[in-house]
This record gives structure tokens, C-alpha cells and sequence, in this order.
């Protein structure tokens, strides 16, 4: 029974290219679509504003490619900053745990120079 879930989770995946998993690599799924609607979207432009199919097939193409790439660079900034304030915010809450009720506890010092 586990070995059949374990086929079907590999059957789900869907590599694009044969390198790029868009099942578990983050901002890849998103990007792909995007950019294939991108691609579409500025090749049947183009086709409709020039009647030049073969023109039309590259914007397309330039398109997809310009369009995933900059979805991709976006989404993995935003998930790297993201990662970055969650271990801010990790780092704060084991200092705070780490200090309470302690001479060093930042929170007391300042109750002590606000008394004084």
C-alpha cells in the first residue's frame, strides 16, 4: 500500500525539460503559466497587428521567455526576503526566551531606566 502512494507522488510530478520539477521547486509553476500566457498573449498581438506568422511565433517565444524569467526572479526575491524576516523574527523569539527574568533582558533594563 505505501510503495502505491509513493508511484503515484512520482506519476504527479511533472518535469519541465527533463531538469525542472514545477511540482517542488517554489515560484516554478507560477512562472511557467504566466509566461505561457504571456507568450500567447504578445505572439497573437503581434500576429494581429502584423499578419507575420513567423514574426509573430518569436515574439511569442521571446515573450514566454522574458515573461518566466521575470515572474521567477520575483517570486524567489520575495521568498528569499520572506525567509529572511522569519529567521529575524525566530532569532528575536529565542533571544527573548533566552533572556527573560534575566539581567540581560533588554525589556527590563529599559523598565529599571524609565523608574529612574
Amino acid at each position: 500500500m505505501a510503495g502505491e502512494e509513493e508511484v503515484g507522488d512520482a506519476e504527479k510530478s511533472f518535469k519541465l525539460l527533463g531538469i525542472l520539477d514545477v511540482r517542488n521547486v517554489p515560484c516554478a509553476r507560477e512562472s511557467v503559466l504566466y509566461g505561457s500566457l504571456g507568450g500567447l498573449t504578445l505572439g497573437l498581438g503581434h500576429f494581429l497587428a502584423t499578419s507575420r506568422v513567423r514574426r509573430s511565433c518569436d515574439f511569442g517565444v521571446g515573450g514566454f521567455i522574458l515573461t518566466t524569467l521575470g515572474c521567477w526572479v520575483y517570486c524567489r526575491y520575495n521568498n528569499a526576503k520572506l525567509r529572511i524576516q522569519q529567521r529575524m523574527v525566530q532569532e528575536g523569539m529565542r533571544k527573548k526566551i533566552l533572556y527573560e527574568s534575566t539581567q540581560f533582558d533588554p525589556e527590563k533594563k529599559k523598565s529599571e531606566e524609565s523608574r529612574s
